[in-house]
């Protein structure tokens, strides 16, 4: 089983071009799965059904994982029996008859303007890590950018200049994002400042880099956003896409066409962008 499930993350890797952090999503849902298998002892393709399937299925929301999860987890299932039957490694797909089960649109956790301010005011600016940390928090805020597309951002993808920056976002896909003047401001300080020290010696084509000088990770833009929003006395649960969340609404809250902030979002699909709506 874990050839097929190697051979089928080859294939979303070199055929679909899907990202790495997609790629691990899916190895792991199918890790479960396969691990729910070896528990009921079907150890061949051929012995799984249907029956299976739904059967793993129940067997997630009785471990109280969310109606969201599983569904996630049953699209990569669907994918890896559909691969399976199109390399004629299996006759049939058991899946291709299995509904989802439903999903209860969660409306995401989103700061106030307030909290926002409080939060991006919370870095000391004098200091070499705090212009960073200014910086980051800003470029998040204005954009609207996934963690993991803001710790890929290269200098040469940003224009201070005219005010924008081009972002690398799931499946390599490119969008242009506009930069507001408190974010240009803050990555302008950063870069004449604090960047050269943090640098040294080194180079580094990433726009945001460790005080050792390497590649910022998405723990430390993690860590660094729940470290200040404790320093705001921010009360709110913070997750990793709470700036995402509250770019969206607040754009949407003041009138920005839906349309405009999908693509600033990189979601492929409208109806992603319209739980902002509510």
């Amino acid at each position: 089983m874990k050839e097929l499930i190697d051979a089928f993350i080859n294939y979303l890797s070199v055929e679909r071009g899907l990202a790495n952090n997609t790629l691990v999503a899916y190895r792991k849902d199918l890790d479960y799965y396969t691990g729910f298998l070896a528990n009921q002892h079907i150890e061949a393709i051929s012995k799984i059904s249907r029956n299976e399937i739904t059967n793993f299925m129940f067997n997630q929301k009785d471990k109280g994982i969310a109606a969201n999860s599983i569904a996630r987890r049953l699209a990569a299932i669907r994918m890896f029996h559909r691969f399976l039957a199109r390399e004629r490694i299996a006759k049939e797909d058991p899946s291709n008859l299995i509904d989802s089960p439903k999903l209860w649109k969660k409306i995401p956790d989103t700061l106030s303007l307030n909290e926002v301010e409080a939060l991006i005011a919370a870095p000391n600016v004098r200091e070499v890590q705090g212009a960073r940390d200014r910086a980051i928090l800003e470029t998040l805020y204005a954009t609207g950018m996934r963690v993991s597309e803001a710790v890929n951002l290269k200098i040469s993808n940003v224009n201070l200049d005219i005010g924008f920056l081009r972002c690398i976002g799931k499946g390599n896909k490119e969008r242009v994002i506009p930069l507001g003047k408190k974010a240009i401001e803050a990555i302008k300080r950063y870069l004449e400042i604090s960047r050269p020290k943090m640098l040294g010696k080194k180079d580094s084509e990433f726009l945001f880099i460790s005080r050792l000088g390497k590649k910022i990770s998405r723990q430390s833009f993690w860590k660094l956003v729940k470290r200040y929003a404790r320093e705001a006395r921010i009360k709110k649960a913070i997750k990793p896409h709470i700036l995402r969340h509250s770019f969206a609404t607040h754009l949407l809250e003041r009138g920005a066409d839906l349309r405009s902030v999908q693509e600033m979002l990189g979601h492929s699909n409208i109806s992603t962008t319209q739980i902002y709506t509510h």
